[in-house]
């Protein structure tokens, strides 16, 4: 046996081969070594992030084949998720950006959809509802009345100028024209409705309800029940002018708080020299009634219907006349 046979033989020191080859060298090979597939070096048993799976997964999907740039449904699938149009992650700053703007798009369609179906702000420009009302007064109108809900005696109505009122209405204040943005605000209702194509009032009589002044006090009286109006402006009488009406099927009879400045329902009743004016307020016309002072903040409250000065008016008794009579005429 020969000395190399002998050496081959004999078992080798465990040390020794350490200090041959070193640790490094004992580490797995081949599919083990800790490479994912596309060839990038990852801690041995670690996983890929969320993040990093996802952004591999779409540029699979997206490349897949013949290498193809993403779809259209695929961006828009990307920026829902929050992810530029190839897939990757967004930045801080970018995912930031996209979530405000995100909240900015909805609190939007959100104004405009309440603007719409529930509440609307308005501007008041005159005295004639004062003092309940002052100018600049911003307001928000219950957009459910009298669609959803009733309409009662008492109510302040915000309506459309169908029957041609403002070319008498003591305007106090004009607000000239208006830029585009101010139209913008008020389309998604983020402003008040300041174009002066509305008026404001207070409901006295519903359809087919008698409406007379005055009794032997000065008070107006509805369906032969006199009434006390406390929310009238100080030192303003119940009217100066003196009338006797019965309000038509779908109309209501309308007066200002500030009797005495106020073109209302008492303006425009039919008479020689106005046959064609019409007195009445088509409940079709009725945009809502006013349920909170909004601005400015001194002002800020809600509003109330003052149904109960017409709580002991009982219904009417008779069918709604065409037109009004008047029995005598005051200033």
């Amino acid at each position: 046996m020969s000395s190399n046979d002998s050496e081959n033989d004999q078992p080798q020191d465990p040390g020794h081969r350490h200090a041959e080859y070193g640790d490094a060298d004992r580490r797995p090979r081949g599919r083990h070594s800790g490479l994912s597939d596309d060839g990038r070096g990852l801690r041995r048993g670690a996983a890929p992030s969320d993040d990093a799976a996802a952004a591999d997964a779409a540029r699979a999907d997206e490349h897949r084949g013949d290498g193809a740039s993403p779809t259209t449904g695929q961006r828009v699938r990307h920026l829902l998720a929050g992810r530029r149009s190839d897939g990757t992650a967004l930045s801080g700053g970018a995912s930031f950006a996209r979530e405000v703007a995100g909240i900015v798009v909805v609190a939007l369609v959100l104004s405009f959809l309440i603007k719409t179906f529930l509440f609307r702000a308005y501007f008041i420009p005159s005295e004639s509802m004062q003092q309940t009302l002052e100018v600049d007064d911003r307001i928000f109108v219950n957009l459910l009345v009298p669609r959803v809900a009733e309409l009662h005696r008492g109510d302040i109505i915000v309506f459309k100028d169908s029957n041609g009122w403002l070319q008498t209405e003591p305007i106090a204040k004009s607000t000239g024209a208006r830029s585009p943005l101010t139209d913008v605000l008020v389309f998604l209702g983020l402003a008040p409705d300041d174009s002066q194509q509305h008026l404001v009032k207070r409901v006295i009589g519903m359809p087919g309800d008698h409406v007379t002044c005055c009794d032997t006090q000065g008070r107006l009286t509805v369906n032969g029940k006199s009434i006390t109006e406390p929310y009238l402006n100080p030192g303003s009488a119940p009217s100066d002018t003196k009338f006797d009406i019965t309000v038509p099927a779908g109309k209501l009879w309308v007066m200002g708080d500030h009797r005495d400045n106020s073109a209302d329902s008492r303006a425009h009743v039919p008479s020689a020299a106005q046959p064609d004016a019409n007195p009445f307020v088509s409940i079709d016309d009725v945009e809502g009634t006013a349920t909170v002072i909004a601005w400015p903040l001194n002002r800020m409250r809600v509003l109330q219907n003052e149904q109960d000065v017409f709580a002991d008016v009982p219904s009417p008794s008779s069918s709604a006349s065409p037109r009004p009579t008047v029995t005598t005429s005051g200033q």
